[in-house]
């Protein structure tokens, strides 16, 4: 048995000896109770090559607090993570559901105890006028052991702050009445990076062998921007998949706009991109999205004939419309499931992985400079449907990107002049890659 929370937090670095700071005027805040210490002792799991927490995921069997057991942590965007949790039971062996929920990242390599991590924790809970809990600030002092060939030790003092059941309005408070007081935002979502002696900011090698910085730079050519937008989706993808695998709401259906974004973006922007480098994973992203197409028609035809039943006065419904309804797309969302599940643990699928997290093919172009935001295209010959040269082709047309190294300007009314498109047929593309032409 699992339960799953979204957990929203901000982490502080603090330094030795540090105590929970007394926070007021904060919104909807009426008192505080505590501080509560707590003695929390967590053991966290990962392959030799540390592949989870590479993507912000981190799995722990903890002891001690009012949720011990088994947390797996998932990036769900900005300061929200998505907490799995399990009971402990009576091994130390990573449950099955769990080890499951995150092939996508693990494929054949075990998982294995990696790191000890000890916290003496105080908490003060924040709470309404009814008593309700709204939100929870920590001060840790934490101690840490790696685990392996060789063993690190290290010891360090950080505040959280946690949602509990108030708003992004409380959150931005206490936020920024700490930074007044002198704490720095962390840029580590998790212990486990300050265990394992990661820098702020440093970059970290992917489990492929690339690497690149925890924070990327500001773009400053097309070919940045297109190769931002392909890495931003395919780390998406990457991380709804044990969303999908855990039937998490929506995850079908965001994990298919995932997939179909990165394939568009790929057959679009073929001057950073050489279609001729990229066909193979374009066909896979295709056939993924077909597999996720299934189980989403399914999710949405399902959905809407229920929907619509219930608007239907009930002197005309004729039995039990809505329980034949469900009895007849049950066994077609389960057989469409089943087949995502097969689809995800193939090897086809490992294949597609490894591909698109690796560094894209980029093409040098040696044509004039252009910026890709300020609305304008490089020349290019007439192609095959005869389109003319020396800029788009029309407002009908597909986009092209500028040269790799053309550099970003500010978006605005393009020049009149040879070889630049009016500002009717630029004005479309004038967004960035995934935009679409409005009419």
């Amino acid at each position: 048995m699992s339960t799953t929370v979204d957990e929203t937090e901000i982490k502080y670095e603090a330094p030795p000896g540090t105590t929970v700071p007394r926070l007021g005027g904060l919104p909807s805040v009426a008192g505080a109770s505590g501080p509560e210490e707590q003695l929390l002792e967590a053991e966290y799991h990962d392959t030799s090559d540390l592949r989870l927490i590479r993507h912000g995921v981190t799995l722990r069997r903890r002891r001690g607090g009012s949720d011990a057991g088994w947390h797996l942590k998932l990036p769900a965007g900005g300061s929200t993570r998505r907490e799995i949790r399990m009971p402990p039971g009576r091994g130390r062996r990573v449950p099955a559901r769990l080890a499951g929920l995150v092939r996508g990242y693990t494929r054949d390599e075990p998982l294995r105890p990696v790191a000890r991590i000890a916290t003496r924790r105080q908490v003060l809970t924040l709470v309404d006028s009814a008593g309700a809990s709204l939100a929870e600030i920590a001060a840790d002092d934490v101690s840490a052991q790696t685990l392996g060939g060789e063993t690190m030790l290290s010891q360090w003092a950080e505040v959280e702050v946690e949602l509990t059941g108030g708003g992004p309005r409380l959150l931005k408070a206490a936020d920024a009445q700490l930074r007044r007081d002198g704490l720095r935002r962390s840029a580590r979502s998790a212990k486990l990076e300050r265990a394992l002696g990661w820098a702020e900011g440093a970059p970290q090698p992917s489990a492929n062998g690339h690497s690149g910085p925890r924070h990327a730079a500001p773009p400053a050519s097309a070919g940045d921007i297109v190769l931002a937008y392909l890495q931003e989706h395919a780390t998406r993808l990457e991380a709804l998949d044990a969303l999908v695998r855990a039937d998490e709401p929506d995850s079908v259906h965001q994990m298919r706009i995932a997939a179909r974004r990165l394939r568009s973006t790929l057959q679009t922007f073929g001057e950073v991109i050489p279609r001729s480098g990229t066909g193979e994973i374009v066909a896979e992203l295709k056939w993924l999205g077909g597999v996720l197409g299934e189980a989403r028609d399914a999710e949405v035809l399902a959905s809407r004939l229920t929907r619509n039943v219930r608007t239907v006065p009930a002197e005309v419904v004729l039995g039990p419309v809505q329980a034949r309804v469900q009895r007849h797309f049950a066994p077609i969302q389960a057989t469409a499931r089943t087949n995502v599940l097969a689809a995800l643990d193939s090897a086809r699928y490992a294949r597609c992985v490894t591909r698109w997290t690796s560094c894209w093919p980029i093409r040098r172009c040696r044509r004039t400079r252009a910026g890709l935001l300020a609305g304008s295209c490089p020349a290019r010959p007439a192609g095959p449907t005869g389109a003319p040269g020396g800029g788009c082709a029309g407002p009908g047309t597909r986009p092209r990107a500028g040269p790799v190294n053309a550099p970003i300007t500010r978006p605005g009314r393009p020049r009149s002049g040879p070889g630049t498109p009016g500002r009717r047929s630029a004005r479309p593309w004038a967004r960035g890659p995934g935009a679409s032409p409005s009419r």
